[in-house]
């Protein structure tokens, strides 16, 4: 049996050999690297802009960035059959095809990245080490000591001068790490706009539509998890003491992140409106040449996948989360529902590519299902089914807890 029996349906005249082989995971890698080329726009808004309000906000998504970037290589592993293959495209990296090159994109982008964060919290990285550098030290202070005095590099020098160095190096790598950024989640927009054969997939606009997309994408997680992380931060002061200092502390953040979250939103909104305005440029393109696919197409856009696409991508995730921005006075709980939803519509849009790109038959006259697994009953309906999607979603989160215990994303007052 192959293992599209598992989750494909079948309507009218399908060839007998044709299933819905890319699954959820398919899904969730564009979705996934795009939410890494996204958080590292949003960072470069300060680092290499200067748009100094972001401050905090660049420093979180910088750092969310990195805890994304290994999340994005999980999906493709439990697709593949030989899963332990897969590093032979990071091991033997070259050009000759798009996927080959994804070892020398996705290498220079984890170095550019790695750098980065390293001059931003040399600093910091120098301070724990030399405070750590006391005679009785418990276990985890030793342990602490070990990995502050390793990422140092030996590079103990924190005058004013070298300061000044590790931000202009900073802002440079934050430029270069840019068209990286953007190739890295670009190319595989042009892996599927490059399949000729298949009809909605076969466009020279599918690369810019997932580069614009993932900036969407990257900037609404990031302003989600600020939101949250902020929230846990309010109720931890709260809980700690009840007298007017802690009150007072409540109150400053809940401004700091009031004040973040308004700006942030309307980076989000420019965004948002640039992708949606290509996406539907794409689609009056089609409509307008009418080419003999066309047939097919219009019937599956219009007719099988009319609920997926214009109700829930670019109705419940486009049109209502920027109804919700445009309203004045943008509040964190309106704001949280408003990212919540764009998520929601990016990754409609993943779905609609990646299931409603196979949703035809060859034949252009019967159509393909795909029924998500939802109930593990074997491997491989854990490895595609939601059991998996929600694994690939909860990596980066375990990674940014560990990362911020080593580079806290928040920057005490006095360093602001």
């Amino acid at each position: 049996m192959a293992p599209g029996d598992l989750w494909t349906l079948r309507d009218l005249f399908v060839l007998p050999n044709e299933y819905v082989y890319w699954t959820i995971q398919i899904v969730m890698y564009p979705f996934m690297t795009g939410l890494v080329a996204g958080a590292f726009v949003l960072s470069s808004l300060y680092h290499v802009f200067g748009i100094r309000q972001l401050r905090d906000i660049a420093r979180f998504a910088l750092v969310f960035s990195f805890a994304l970037l290994p999340g994005a290589l999980v999906p493709l592993l439990l697709h593949l059959q030989h899963p332990f293959r897969g590093i032979n495209v990071l091991m033997t990296p070259h050009f000759t095809s798009a996927i080959a090159a994804f070892g020398i994109v996705f290498s220079a982008y984890f170095m550019i990245v790695a750098s980065e964060l390293w001059f931003i919290y040399r600093r910091h990285f120098v301070q724990e080490s030399l405070l750590l550098r006391k005679p009785h030290k418990t276990i985890r202070e030793r342990l602490s000591s070990v990995i502050y005095t390793t990422l140092t590099l030996g590079a103990y020098d924190t005058s004013e001068k070298a300061l000044r160095t590790d931000e202009k190096a900073t802002r440079i790598l934050a430029a270069a790490g840019i068209p990286v950024a953007l190739f890295l989640h670009g190319y595989a927009g042009f892996i599927f706009g490059s399949v000729k054969a298949n009809a909605l997939w076969m466009t020279p606009l599918m690369p810019v539509i997932f580069i614009v997309s993932a900036i969407v994408s990257g900037i609404a997680f990031c302003m989600l998890t600020y939101i949250v992380v902020m929230e846990i931060r309010k109720l931890r002061a709260g809980r700690k003491n009840r007298a007017a200092e802690p009150r007072e502390r409540r109150a400053e953040i809940a401004g700091a992140e009031v004040d973040v979250i308004r700006i942030t939103a309307r980076y989000l909104v420019a965004f948002l409106l640039l992708a949606i305005g290509l996406e539907l440029l794409d689609l009056v393109f089609r409509n307008y040449t009418a080419v003999k696919s066309w047939d097919v197409l219009r019937s599956a856009v219009y007719g099988h996948e009319f609920r997926q696409v214009f109700l829930l991508q670019y109705g419940l995730g486009g049109l209502v989360p920027l109804i919700l921005f445009l309203i004045p006075r943008l509040s964190v709980r309106r704001a949280a529902v408003g990212v919540a939803l764009v998520l929601f519509g990016i990754f409609m849009m993943r779905w609609n590519v990646v299931i409603g790109g196979q949703s035809f038959s060859l034949t252009l006259a019967g159509y393909m299902h795909y029924v998500l697994p939802i109930v593990p009953t074997s491997w491989e309906t854990v490895k595609e089914g939601a059991v998996g999607a929600v694994a690939v979603l909860v990596f980066p989160f375990v990674l940014f807890y560990l990362l911020v215990k080593i580079c806290p994303v928040f920057a005490p007052p006095q360093a602001r």
